[in-house]
């Protein structure tokens, strides 16, 4: 069974386990059940649609999976996809969480996300005012966890940002860091385009009137809202980030060749005047000036070394070398 936890709170508190049989869904006044599955099959959604009437639609896109964040109205209940998200190495890994929420029960299905909801309803039944406000409490519960999962992703992308920076100060980037680059821009694109829904479903669920959404629990869907702009804002800055290391790693390198032609090109010009001279007295001509002269030959090294000092001080002092 995909069944991860299914219980039914009165109150706020649990008072018993809800199992997929009639008896074991019935429910009393005030009364909800809060059932989460992990990739269900097709049998299992299709009871539990039996029993709590659900949408054939929201129950079809349940099964297939790789929807858009999104909000849907079905008659007197609500069908809501979030998007999870993952950072394994240097690619985000997504997920999704779809919820199907009435009057007296949410049911959660995940696919494809590692962060279960044992840690979440173990925190909400800690609080039962909170839960015994019902099911639109829980779907913001559910929907904070998510977005709140965004957050290590960023810092951990924030910090790999960070020391590619920091390489690119102090030497040349590799292939691989380049490679690295391109990849953390193309995996922060993808994240900012999956946002941009869940941005969406958070504001429909403030401002529009919805079945099974409390006029009191509007302001907490704003404070999701809220939590998916910041992580907005922290991705486009990293993808300026990124943009900025790669121009500043390409203006270092530039600079670095151009001090090392410069440098080249210095002890070329040093090294011009003993290849001059020595080339002019391997000519092997009779009459050549001071060829015959006993001190001749010391005179002319002295003559380079003086030359060639000269000009080391000049580039010296040009910073060519």
């Amino acid at each position: 069974m995909s069944i991860v936890a299914a219980y039914v709170y009165r109150d706020g508190r649990r008072v018993r386990e809800a199992s997929l049989t009639e008896e074991g869904l019935a429910l009393g006044a005030g009364d909800f059940a809060w059932i989460g599955l992990l990739q269900p099959d097709q049998r299992e959604l299709r009871t539990l649609q039996g029993r709590f009437g659900l949408h054939p639609l929201a129950v079809e896109d349940a099964l297939s999976a790789h929807q858009l964040a999104k909000v849907e109205v079905y008659g007197a209940e609500l069908f809501v996809v979030a998007r999870t998200a993952e950072l394994v190495d240097d690619h985000i890994a997504y997920g999704e969480t779809h919820m199907f929420v009435g009057p007296s029960h949410i049911l959660t299905v995940r696919h494809g996300s590692a962060r279960g909801h044992t840690e979440l309803r173990a925190q909400l039944e800690a609080a039962p005012g909170m839960l015994a406000k019902g099911p639109d409490y829980v779907l913001h519960a559910i929907l904070d966890f998510v977005v709140d999962g965004y957050a290590p992703i960023v810092d951990a992308i924030e910090e790999s940002v960070l020391a590619l920076e920091h390489r690119a100060q102090d030497t040349f980037l590799s292939r691989e860091d380049i490679r690295r680059i391109f990849t953390l821009r193309r995996e922060l694109l993808r994240f900012r385009r999956m946002l941009g829904p869940m941005e969406e479903l958070a504001n429909r669920l403030e401002l529009l009137d919805l079945p099974c959404i409390d006029t009191d629990a509007k302001p907490y869907f704003r404070d999701v809202a809220d939590h998916v702009r910041r992580v907005v804002s922290r991705v486009d800055g990293l993808r300026e980030g990124l943009a900025s290391v790669f121009e500043v790693a390409s203006l270092l390198e530039q600079q670095r060749q151009g001090a090392i032609t410069r440098k080249l090109a210095a002890w070329a010009a040093i090294l011009a005047v003993p290849t001059a001279v020595a080339g002019i007295y391997g000519m092997n001509f009779d009459v050549m000036p001071e060829l015959r002269w006993r001190y001749g030959y010391y005179v002319v090294l002295g003559l380079i070394a003086a030359i060639c000092g000269l000009l080391f001080l000049q580039f010296r002092r040009s910073r060519w070398l």
